[in-house]
């Protein structure tokens, strides 16, 4: 009980502060995937993510979130490593992106609620990687907690799903705020664009 108490406090002032924002104008599909490296995080270990070298090995779902141990980023995350296997099927790579530190990712990345070592996580602490998809990192609001009661202490990046064809482009662009999804849809929705990509291809 205490713990569903703390999921729905942490989820619900994060909903608050995501509807006080306006609308964000992510990137459309069609426009060319901006190119990053950033540090992450797989099973508590860090390592360098490379957007150009995952594409080399075929679509990426890219996935922007507001924050680790928080209830939809936990979901979406469980979600993920649930199906992990069904995106290797597609050939597809999953990397989710936040502001949280790479401390916080370690063990966000290794916990078997969430990401279970499954696919990295990278840390965008400043922002950069998400302002190059046109999304705006939105300020924490004083004193808010995530579900193991600790300080959130960075911004959020408003939940966003990109998924980019091996050529680097953008094909499809999936908003919990534009489109209203729940975080969980947003892997069933990138899975079954990943699978028609896949089956285009043979096709073709």
């Amino acid at each position: 009980m205490k713990r569903h108490l703390a999921i729905s406090a942490a989820s619900g002032a994060l909903v608050a502060v995501l509807l006080a924002t306006p609308a964000v104008a992510a990137l459309k599909p069609g426009a060319m995937a901006p190119d990053f490296t950033a540090v992450a995080s797989r099973a508590g270990k860090d390592l360098t993510f490379s957007l150009k070298q995952a594409l080399k090995k075929g679509p990426v779902v890219l996935y922007f979130y507001p924050s680790a141990f928080t209830g939809g980023c936990d979901l979406e995350a469980h979600t993920f490593a649930t199906d992990k296997a069904k995106f290797d099927a597609a050939g597809a790579t999953i990397i989710g992106v936040s502001a949280d530190s790479l401390q916080r990712l370690n063990a966000f990345s290794s916990d078997p609620k969430y990401c279970a070592g499954k696919f990295p996580v990278a840390s965008d602490s400043s922002g950069k990687i998400a302002a190059s998809y046109d999304l705006a990192t939105i300020a924490a609001q004083s004193g808010m907690k995530d579900v193991r009661g600790v300080a959130i202490d960075h911004g959020f990046i408003p939940r966003t799903t990109f998924v980019i064809a091996s050529d680097g482009r953008i094909v499809a662009t999936l908003s919990s705020e534009a489109d209203h999804l729940r975080p969980d849809q947003h892997v069933t929705r990138s899975l079954a664009i990943v699978k028609h990509l896949k089956t285009h291809k043979q096709v073709g």
